[in-house]
């Protein structure tokens, strides 16, 4: 008898220890290591994306001159039926381009708010030495717009799904309205369900 409530006791102790340990084991990994967890858009389709345009747009004539233009960028819109993180994409793409020392980029289009409260508390609250107050009208005009749209066609077929992404930017001059450059990148990504499972 006593063996017998020393096990159940036992048992039960295990089986709430078991039940209890429920957070998951956390790891860091290499944030440049392939992700192919899901056929959906991942970390690799987004550095592969950057990478791309960034490589592309740096060997443009646009960007060959040795002149450093100012560009305005507008967020990439995103036209598939996922929800995509396209603020990353964007930030990516920019900070690789303004690391490349070739363009500059204007900062209205993120904190146009922020740099009106600035200059206004500058010149009229009265709190801001005039000789070192920043005043309106001095801001860089942008020379160049770069703006970008991904989209995706995804099918399925029994256990098999096809994903396909294509990122296009396009550049364009502010003062003509030419599209100065453009580029696009493919993205072809496949998931095949277990039959066991899944």
């Amino acid at each position: 008898m006593k063996k017998t409530i020393k096990l159940i006791a036992f048992c039960i102790i295990i089986l709430f220890s078991s039940g209890c340990a429920t957070t998951p084991s956390v790891t860091y990994g290499n944030p440049e290591q392939v992700e192919t967890l899901t056929p959906e858009f991942g970390s690799t389709d987004l550095q592969m994306i950057a990478e791309k345009m960034v490589n592309s747009l740096l060997k443009s004539p646009v960007l060959q001159s040795g002149r450093r233009p100012v560009i305005y960028v507008h967020r990439v819109k995103n036209r598939t039926d996922e929800h995509i993180d396209t603020k990353a994409i964007t930030d990516k793409i920019k900070v690789a381009l303004l690391k490349s020392g070739k363009v500059r980029f204007s900062a209205v289009s993120e904190v146009n708010d922020e740099l009106l409260k600035q200059l206004e508390y500058q010149t009229s609250s009265g709190m801001v030495n005039p000789k070192t107050a920043k005043s309106f009208g001095h801001q860089v005009g942008a020379d160049y717009f770069l703006y970008g749209e991904i989209t995706s066609i995804t099918k399925k077929a029994g256990r098999v799904e096809d994903v396909y992404f294509k990122m296009t930017m396009n550049l364009v001059n502010i003062e003509t309205g030419l599209i100065e450059w453009a580029d696009e990148k493919e993205i072809r990504k496949q998931a095949k369900k277990p039959l066991i499972g899944g």
